[in-house]
């Protein structure tokens, strides 16, 4: 089992990086290999709809969104999280989100998606909802904890001090283990879940 973690702060050590560290070490004690990769301050572009992943097998610009690919296709599960900016994900984030759940080249389908959010106050349901969005259009299970995915916190590790935040961190790193292995189990009984062999897409002018 590997889980891959994409922390959206520009902050190494801010507190997104207070609920990552939670997670993270429930999934030291369960044994379960992690690879964190910080996107806050990387340069990154937004997508132009140039249509050449299809023909590429990868975004045309070579960047750290086809790299983030190559982790992902070897997990068995993403955590994605952000501060929130203006109650929404840090746009650095979404940039690589957009172009990466687009560009991929392989059937992401039951590897287990978990996002998190973190707030001086507010926004966070509707960056936590902002984010489920690219697990649910891509068939990925997603790993729910005991509250909404959030943590509070203004000044750097000011979340340190958010014990049901942290709390809720646990319980989600303890389910979304829980989850992947299951859906292992499952697959080696059962396989994947069967696809219709075309695609339906229906657009409204």
């Amino acid at each position: 089992m590997k889980v891959l973690l994409l922390n959206g702060s520009p902050r190494k050590n801010g507190n997104t990086a207070v609920a990552l560290r939670e997670f993270e070490k429930v999934l030291l004690e369960e044994g379960v290999e992690f690879e964190e990769v910080q996107v806050g301050q990387m340069d990154i572009r937004g997508c132009i709809a140039c249509g050449k992943c299809g023909e590429l097998g990868k975004c045309v610009f070579d960047d750290a969104v086809n790299e983030v690919s190559l982790k992902l296709k070897n997990s068995d599960g993403l955590v994605v999280a952000s501060p929130v900016y203006y109650a929404s994900a840090n746009a650095t984030l979404i940039a690589l989100l957009d172009r990466l759940f687009y560009s991929m080249n392989y059937d992401p389908t039951m590897k287990v998606g978990a996002s998190v959010a973190c707030a001086r106050r507010g926004g966070c349901s509707a960056t936590f909802d902002e984010l489920n969005k690219y697990f649910t259009i891509s068939g990925m299970p997603v790993a729910s904890s005991q509250y909404w995915n959030s943590i509070h916190g203004r000044t750097p590790g000011e979340a340190d001090m958010d014990e049901e935040g942290k709390q809720t961190m646990r319980t989600l790193a303890r389910n979304m283990v829980f989850l992947m292995r299951s859906i292992e189990l499952g697959k080696k009984e059962y396989g994947l879940p069967k696809k219709e062999e075309k695609r339906c897409v229906t657009n409204f002018i």
